[in-house]
């Protein structure tokens, strides 16, 4: 059966419904920026009194909250760039080189490293904080952070096999 021309006309152009999710992400992002500068804030005015394993922790949550934006970002950008319009680049001085090859294959990478990167700073907490977590409270962070790597690797490993293709 074959549907009429005006069909997928509408079905191409229902891709604008996801748009405004584009800018709700750009609000969350707004929201950690100004979460960041409230825990920065918080660790000026206590680091005198930090032990350095404490300091070292308000650091790593300020990382964490980078990491985070860092995927919002690839997330809202790449996203945005693929499913709704591509993003043309204003002038040369706002160019980023990784829109210029963004397919899905790449988002999914892009994420997924983003993830271990989240989960890598998780690890590291709990790992430095250990005094606080239970052996499967550290065995469940393990698993979570190497399912992320796994399947990260098998997205990119997949990704390049279709690409030699």
């Amino acid at each position: 059966m074959k549907f009429p021309a005006w069909f997928s006309q509408i079905i191409f152009w229902g891709r604008w419904v996801i748009a405004p999710l584009y800018a709700g992400l750009l609000i969350t992002g707004l929201l950690l920026s100004y979460k960041f500068y409230v825990k920065l804030v918080d660790l000026i005015e206590t680091a005198r009194t930090l032990s350095g394993t404490e300091l070292i922790l308000g650091v790593l949550h300020l990382i964490d909250i980078v990491m985070v934006a860092n995927l919002l970002v690839v997330t809202m950008v790449g996203g945005y760039s693929l499913f709704v319009q591509r993003i043309d680049e204003f002038n040369t001085r706002n160019h980023l080189p990784w829109l210029q090859h963004f397919e899905p294959g790449a988002l999914k990478v892009k994420l997924g490293m983003a993830l271990i990167g989240i989960s890598s700073i998780h690890l590291l907490e709990a790992f430095i904080d250990v005094k606080d977590k239970t052996l499967v409270e550290l065995a469940g962070l393990v698993t979570i952070h190497l399912v992320f790597v796994i399947s990260t690797v098998a997205i990119a490993s997949i990704k390049s096999h279709h690409k030699s293709e």
